[in-house]
């Protein structure tokens, strides 16, 4: 998870954007926030799936393929 500092920081930004406008290094201090979020966030999504089994109302497992070829390689690692 991204530090509370960090969300702070990308509020303000969106919030003086939406009220003010940012100056260009406040626009690329934004960008790069923003960039830094998704990534993070992306990871966590991404090892959520991977703990994820799908289960059909009958009982039977109908993970997607690829997610089960995900998480055997990742199991390798």
């Amino acid at each position: 998870m991204l530090p509370e500092k960090k969300l702070n920081r990308i509020n303000e930004l969106a919030k003086k954007a939406k009220n003010e406008g940012l100056t260009e290094s406040e626009a690329k201090e934004q960008t790069a926030l923003r960039k830094e979020y998704l990534q993070v966030f992306r990871s966590s999504m991404l090892n959520t799936l991977e703990s994820v089994t799908i289960v059909d109302p009958k009982g039977n497992d109908v993970t997607p393929a690829k997610l089960v070829d995900r998480k055997n390689r990742k199991k390798l690692h």
